[in-house]
């Protein structure tokens, strides 16, 4: 199993990329300067990029309630 730090910086390379995606430029630390939108639009896309990996995973079978 993963220790909190390993998860800690994955999880904050999956928000970098996220960031990067949807034209938001993050920094490394404090980023209380973002907008509303700007934190909601990189969030969505971690979720986004989350799902696709957890069904490229699983051969693409993972289900949703809301099909």
């Amino acid at each position: 199993m993963a220790s909190n730090k390993q998860n800690k910086s994955a999880l904050n390379s999956i928000k970098m990329q996220a960031a990067s995606e949807v034209g938001v430029a993050l920094n490394n630390g404090y980023n209380g300067d973002l907008t509303s939108k700007q934190a909601g639009s990189i969030g969505g896309q971690m979720v986004k990029d989350m799902i696709n990996s957890y069904k490229q995973s699983n051969g693409g079978t993972a289900s949703s309630s809301n099909s």
